[in-house]
């Protein structure tokens, strides 16, 4: 087995490392040629987690954050959510890869005063005019005073029950006339009372609801949230002007103890601290969702538009536009990274329109990854040639890439398979493990002995980005140390990954300690002024 000890020698991995990390940074955002196209339908994370809230152990919550990089001070329209659109988050409890539930969100733009809008009286006592306001408020806004905000958005919350198409039964949660509704996104300080207010005003549209034959209610949030995701995007893009593995003996240490020259951990390498993204959070309790399996669900959310849209020559604001005709995927998220480092670019757009009982049809993409053969086409030979060595390969050996298989389609045996193993891709949780406190949680997950973290379902702090990167070169063929006991999973041999323990970063830092201990756990947005 061949580690990197050897300066030299790691510094080739390090070049061979680069367009795995290229590939793998984009997130969820903007993932396929068409979704960026829609950018108020594009699923940019998703989050499903036994809840970690003292209290709601007996809960999970699932999170789909939709239109990305949100830049704070995006007025005077900001970021509302497409009204033609079902944004849906779809449960599969027995293993089939089919939904067995979804909550299906509706939203409905609309004005004060029957749509016509704010207005002031404009003019002289000889010839006033009234005159509607070209923006979104025109005071402070409070929860309890509402009457400065000129623009409203509601939606109402479904739960179908069995496969689209085949649902046996379509209910709405109770509130006292079927709508809820979304705060508005954070314009700034002086909008919502000071440094405070917002976080005030956001946290009373967090609804309890009734969900039909379950004991006790959900939670439901939907709303702007600081985007939690993070990443060194502009120098990714830059031809990776940085060195992708851990500068430091220990992450965050600052002893420039790890690879010479390697990047270490800074808020400053995350270009994304400054955006904002909106979130559909419900927190339900297990045994409403768990149905007859075995305690394991399966999780992805997607997005659903009209086949037609005709523009309105006279657009309004009621009606810019005539949607119609059946809905159409366009797009889907289940575990991150996945549309953007497995699937091929021809291929990213039928991905985001597929079903997961049809991923057989990407198979070939997990079990064979064209990363790892490209990287050796241009790496292998200048590593070998600067080292004077004779490497075979730097990428993973092991066909097919069952580790691979495993972290993205099957799940692991013993901790978030479910009862039926259908290969499929899609987000996995074991809900019988009890949730890490925050505090102690790993920003590594399953790989860093933390079986409460990603690939077992995704918590808001786990870092995916590094988990990526160390999985696609091979970490799961090392054993896992957890609380002290080294498990080998049986996927493959630390024979078959040259690189399988080197820490690949992107430098941007992780953690739990990020987001808040309660629902909906994201942090507040970023004001567009303070």
């Amino acid at each position: 087995m061949f580690q990197f000890k050897h300066p030299k020698l790691f510094a080739g991995a390090v070049i061979a490392s680069t367009l795995i990390a290229w590939q793998a940074q984009a997130s969820s955002h903007r993932e396929a040629p068409n979704i960026s196209r829609f950018p108020t339908l594009d699923s940019t994370d998703f989050f499903v987690f036994n809840s970690y809230e003292s209290g709601r152990e007996d809960y999970v919550t699932l999170i789909a954050n939709y239109i990305p990089l949100q830049d704070a001070y995006g007025g005077p329209n900001y970021f509302a959510m497409d009204q033609d659109a079902v944004y849906n988050i779809h449960i599969d409890n027995d293993g089939d890869a089919v939904e067995d539930i979804t909550f299906a969100f509706k939203f409905n733009n609309s004005l004060p005063a029957n749509n016509k809008g704010l207005a002031l009286t404009i003019g002289d006592e000889a010839d006033p005019k009234t005159v509607a306001v070209p923006l979104k408020n025109i005071g402070a806004i409070f929860f309890a005073d509402q009457s400065a905000a000129n623009f409203i958005e509601s939606y109402k919350l479904s739960i179908r029950y069995g496969e689209r198409g085949k649902s046996t039964r379509l209910t709405t949660p109770v509130s006292s006339d079927g709508i809820f509704y979304k705060p508005l996104d954070y314009i700034g300080f002086k909008t919502f009372g000071g440094a405070g207010g917002y976080q005030a005003y956001a946290e009373q549209f967090i609804y309890s609801v009734d969900i039909p034959g379950c004991a006790a209610p959900a939670r439901m949030f939907a709303g702007q949230r600081k985007d939690p995701f993070v990443v060194n995007l502009g120098k990714i893009f830059d031809l990776v002007n940085f060195v992708p593995v851990e500068g430091d003996s220990t992450p965050g240490l600052g002893d420039g103890g790890g690879f010479p020259g390697g990047i270490t951990q800074s808020a400053d390498n995350d270009d994304l601290i400054d955006k904002n993204v909106t979130s559909l959070a419900i927190e339900v309790p297990k045994a409403c969702i768990t149905g007859e399996g075995n305690g394991n669900i399966g999780a992805w959310t997607s997005a659903r538009l009209p086949q037609v849209r005709i523009l309105n020559p006279r657009a309004t604001f009621a009606r810019p536009d005539i949607s119609g005709g059946a809905k159409v995927q366009v797009s889907r998220l289940g575990a991150p990274l996945v549309n953007e480092l497995v699937i091929g670019l021809k291929d990213k757009d039928r991905f985001s329109s597929a079903k997961p009982k049809n991923d057989g049809q990407f198979a070939d993409y997990v079990t064979h990854p064209s990363l790892a053969e490209l990287l050796n086409i241009l790496f292998k030979d200048a590593v070998n040639q600067t080292l004077g060595t004779n490497i075979a390969t730097l990428a993973p050996t092991n066909f097919p890439r069952n580790d691979l298989v495993t972290a993205f389609l099957t799940g692991f045996s013993g901790v978030n398979q479910l009862a039926e193993i259908t290969p499929s891709e899609m987000l996995r949780l074991n809900t019988g493990i009890t949730a890490t406190a925050p505090d102690a949680q790993s920003p590594l997950g399953v790989i860093d002995g933390d079986l409460s973290g990603f690939p077992n379902g995704r918590r808001p702090g786990d870092d995916v980005v590094d988990i990526a990167l160390r999985v696609i070169m091979g970490r799961l063929c090392y054993p896992i140390d957890v609380n002290g006991t080294a498990i080998d999973l049986g996927l493959c041999t630390p024979s078959d990954a040259s690189v399988g323990l080197v820490p690949f970063t992107d430098g941007a830092p992780s953690n739990a300690g990020m987001m808040k201990t309660s629902f909906p756990y994201l942090a507040a947005p970023i004001p567009g002024a303070q």
